[in-house]
């Protein structure tokens, strides 16, 4: 098959034209390096550099699998224009020219942000709530993928990966992916920083568990029209409980952990957010086989390998509050 991905230098997008490609099929790709990086695409890949809010054209193609996105939940609610426009802006654009451009499938991935306040494990069908403006565009280009492909007769799954990590995984971004700046922390030896008591909880999803299910979204029939989560639902942890694993991870290696510096809590921030899997595993044969704490050790690995990097504040504050996180104001991360 002709499989076009965009956010193909990003974490996910990578893992996956890698897999796609793997198996055979022709992948191509776009992406502006936001949160991409070039090391992360195979030089046998074709893509070329560009924002998905300026496309307009595809080429010949049978799936188009969206990935890209500025995926910060947590920073749009001080930068919502910029958050909004980089997911539901650039979204439209995407599901429009692919169904311009005569595509048969198109594969969006939403985030498990669309559930918001609902009573974990969220199900696909529960009520969605979100609390914060990340959350709003995600369930907002869902609803305008589900009419658009209903008027124009091209058939569309929507995935729901969450929290996800894994090699790879942009780790100089201050804003988003808790893991991986855990992580960059403690080789730049800073204690990991934690907003509110720790006891928010979580589930997190190694990157060689989800793709093998993403891959089927994009290829196999009979799932038009789906939403499904997809990662575990098994090993819900704290994130004091995370960030202790973290540490475990880098035992025995040059870099060692220092303890956690607590923040006040960030607004609208869900207590609890992990997802049910019975759909994925009834439809895709999903299985979790990595612990948390094994894919963490092979992140630090991955990490100490390329050594840390400082974090870049890339992305700007629209709104600046009382409420606004001052490890972001002051650049403490």
């Amino acid at each position: 098959m002709k499989i076009f991905v965009t956010g193909i230098a990003g974490f996910i997008g990578s893992h996956l034209a890698d897999a796609l490609a793997n198996q055979g099929h022709q992948v191509r790709g776009i992406d502006n390096l936001a949160g991409g990086d070039l090391e992360n695409v195979s030089p046998d890949i074709l893509w070329r550099n560009g924002d998905c809010q300026t496309l307009s054209w595809l080429p010949s193609t049978d799936v188009v699998i969206h990935c890209a996105a500025l995926a910060h939940e947590g920073l749009s609610l001080f930068s919502p224009k910029l958050i909004t426009e980089n997911v539901y802006g650039a979204s439209v654009a995407v599901f429009s020219a692919a169904i311009r451009s005569g595509v048969k499938r198109i594969v969006f991935l939403s985030s498990m942000a669309r559930y918001g306040m609902g009573v974990p494990p969220f199900k696909e069908d529960d009520r969605c709530r979100p609390v914060d403006p990340y959350g709003i565009a995600k369930l907002a280009a869902e609803q305008t993928l589900r009419c658009l492909c209903e008027a124009h007769g091209v058939e569309y799954v929507i995935a729901v990966p969450h929290s996800i990590y894994g090699p790879r995984q942009k780790r100089d971004d201050p804003y988003r992916n808790v893991l991986a700046i855990w992580m960059n922390q403690i080789m730049n030896h800073k204690a990991p920083i934690i907003y509110g008591s720790g006891d928010q909880k979580r589930c997190f999803s190694y990157v060689d568990d989800v793709i093998p299910s993403l891959v089927k979204l994009a290829t196999e029939p009979g799932l038009s029209g789906e939403v499904i989560n997809i990662g575990p639902d098994e090993g819900v942890v704290t994130i004091n409980e995370a960030c202790r694993m973290v540490s475990k991870a880098f035992a025995g290696t040059r870099f060692y952990p220092q303890i956690p510096m607590y923040y006040p809590g960030r607004p609208n921030e869900v207590g609890a957010a992990f997802c049910s899997s019975d759909k994925a595993r009834r439809l895709l044969g999903y299985k979790t086989e990595t612990s948390l704490q094994a894919g963490l050790s092979r992140v630090a690995d991955w990490m100490i390998e390329r050594g840390p990097l400082p974090f870049k504040y890339h992305l700007p504050l629209e709104i600046i509050t009382e409420r606004t996180p001052r490890t972001w104001l002051e650049q403490q991360i």
